[in-house]
C-alpha cells in the first residue's frame, strides 16, 4: 500500500487486521512499525474500531500491546528490534506499519513467519528513498502483490486548497514523495538512483571471486 500521509491506509489496515482475528478463530496477527509508539498507534485504531460493533468478541486478553479473544485469535503490537519478535511463528498476517522506514534486517526476519501458516503480508507506508525493501517490492517485486496506490489528489478527505499551500511549503521535493506517493532521490544523493541501477551487471564476472566484505 503506497498511500499518501492521512489517506486512511492504517485504518483500513487495522480493519484488516480486526476481521481475520474475529473471523478466523486462533489467528495470529502482527503489527509491526520503526518504533514502538507507531505501532500502539495503530493496535490503539484497531480498539476504536470494536467500539461500534455489535456483539462485541469477548476478550480473555487485554492489556496496551496485545488482545487476544475469546475463539483464539491474538493481535500483537511489536517494536522493530530484531530480538524482541523472533519467539513469534506461524502468523496469519503481518501488517508492517512506515514499511519504507523499516530496516531490512527486520524483514527478513518476519518472513520465514508466514512460511507454515501462508499468512499475508501487507507493506504499508510512503515513500522514503529509492532504497530499502519496500522500495525494491513497489518498483521490482513479482506478481505475487497486490499494489495498491492513493495519492492525496485522490483522496476525498484532503482539500485542494490544503494541497496548495502543502505544495507551496513544501516544496516540489517533499510533496512528491508525501503526497503523490513518488519514490525520490535522496537530497544528498550524488548519482541518482537510475544511473547506479544501469551500472550494474550481472553478467560481469567479478574480479575477486574469494573477495568477503
Amino acid at each position: 500500500m503506497n498511500c499518501s500521509r492521512q489517506s486512511g491506509k492504517s485504518t483500513i489496515a487495522a480493519i484488516k487486521a480486526l476481521h481475520r482475528a474475529v473471523f478466523y478463530p486462533r489467528s495470529l496477527i502482527l503489527i509491526i512499525s520503526p518504533s514502538l509508539k507507531q505501532s500502539s498507534e495503530l493496535f490503539r485504531k484497531l480498539n476504536e474500531l470494536t467500539g461500534p460493533m455489535e456483539g462485541q468478541p469477548e476478550r480473555t486478553e487485554d492489556n496496551r500491546l496485545s488482545l487476544t479473544y475469546a475463539n483464539g485469535s491474538r493481535i500483537v503490537s511489536l517494536c522493530s528490534k530484531e530480538q524482541t519478535i523472533r519467539g513469534y511463528s506461524g502468523a496469519n498476517l503481518i501488517i508492517e506499519d512506515e514499511a519504507a522506514r523499516v530496516r531490512d534486517e527486520l524483514y527478513m526476519t518476519i518472513r520465514p513467519m508466514l512460511a507454515v501458516s501462508n499468512g499475508s503480508l501487507i507493506l504499508m507506508s510512503t515513500p522514503f528513498g529509492k532504497r530499502g525493501h519496500f522500495h525494491d517490492t513497489w518498483m521490482k517485486g513479482n506478481s505475487d502483490w497486490e499494489r495498491i496506490k492513493v495519492t492525496a489528489e485522490e483522496c476525498p478527505r484532503i482539500s485542494k486548497q490544503f494541497l496548495k499551500e502543502e505544495y507551496r511549503t513544501l516544496g516540489e521535493w517533499w510533496y512528491l514523495q508525501e503526497y503523490m506517493c513518488e519514490f525520490m532521490d535522496t537530497i544528498d544523493q550524488v548519482f541518482k538512483y537510475e544511473q547506479v541501477d544501469q551500472a550494474l551487471d550481472d553478467e560481469v564476472e567479478a574480479l575477486f571471486e574469494d573477495l568477503a566484505i
